[in-house]
């Protein structure tokens, strides 16, 4: 018989794979939403991160496709502290959360204690977890992330089960309508699938912008009446070094974009058109728009990034 060698399952500390909670956990995070959706049993969209709120910034915030529902995710690399859980309290009123999944490697029962009596005592709709944290590898295996559900609410399989049997129908058809929009930009204008355009259920698609010395997106975005653009930082960033960056060009970009600069959340040159989303016989004039829009800020930045302090 063929002997079989085992290695042994070790537990390193999240430092050793994240050293800082907002400039990587965070973005790792928010990049792999997908494996924390899987631990918790719902799906998650992510909607953006570092989300101000009155002087802090939420980790994460994410959507709930299943009943359009907000979901705020804040994480730590050390065991869960006051700090956190006041922080989680003022985002769930200032975002208007309904779930909210706090994640550590490790938690203090007191805080295990809080978020029992909040989901004993808080308003039907309202749903907390507790999720542990863990880096596993075997021997020199590359890092494996873990995410332990240790509370969450009663009888929350059953919840999610009956809430997926009564599926909104009008989330399903936004998501659709938005999907078979991004289909309709993609089908338009083919070269975008280079800068990463995909069918999407979300209203924003991303377009990286480079030669600004650090990473950064321009947002393309639908609303019910309106679509635009922006102009962001990258994952995870608050967006305020590269207004730093780009404030002395300011004028300049907005007089020849025609957008307005200044904007909240690290988000800046604002530029709006007016649209129906729900007649498609106008998607392809708001295509071409956007197409237009994207060249001319890629343009426009590309002439201002040798002047910019990189």
């Amino acid at each position: 018989m063929t002997d079989i060698s085992f290695g042994r399952l070790v537990d390193l500390p999240l430092r050793d794979a994240w050293r800082h909670e907002a400039h990587q956990f965070t973005p790792w995070l928010a990049q792999n939403i997908d494996q924390l959706s899987a631990a918790i049993g719902i799906p998650l969209e992510l909607t953006g991160t570092e989300v101000a709120v009155e002087t802090f910034s939420a980790d994460i915030l994410a959507r709930n496709p299943m009943d359009d529902s907000v979901v705020l995710i804040e994480n730590q690399l050390e065991t869960t502290d006051h700090t956190h859980l006041g922080q989680i309290m003022t985002y769930l009123a200032g975002l208007e959360a309904q779930t909210v999944i706090w994640i550590a490697p490790a938690f203090r029962e007191p805080h295990l204690s809080a978020i029992r009596w909040l989901n004993q005592h808080t308003a039907d709709g309202f749903s907390f977890f507790a999720v542990k944290a863990r880096v596993v590898r075997i021997g020199d295996s590359p890092f494996a992330p873990i995410f332990e559900v240790v509370e969450k609410p009663n009888d929350w399989e059953r919840a999610v089960t009956a809430k997926a049997k009564a599926s909104n129908p009008d989330i399903d058809a936004s998501n659709t309508r938005r999907m078979a929009f991004w289909q309709g930009y993609l089908d338009r204008v083919p070269t975008s699938a280079d800068w990463g355009l995909r069918a999407l259920r979300l209203p924003s698609a991303w377009v990286p912008i480079h030669g600004l010395g650090e990473e950064a997106n321009l947002s393309l975005w639908i609303g019910k009446d309106e679509c635009g653009v922006f102009l962001r930082g990258g994952r995870g960033s608050d967006g305020r070094s590269l207004i730093k960056k780009l404030e002395p060009f300011a004028d300049d970009l907005a007089a020849r974009l025609g957008a307005t600069f200044g904007g909240s959340n690290g988000q800046m040159l604002w530029k709006r058109a007016a649209w129906n989303y729900h007649d498609p016989a106008q998607w392809a004039d708001a295509i071409d728009w956007m197409e237009q829009t994207r060249v001319s800020y890629e343009q426009a930045i590309a002439d201002i990034a040798l002047k910019v302090d990189q």
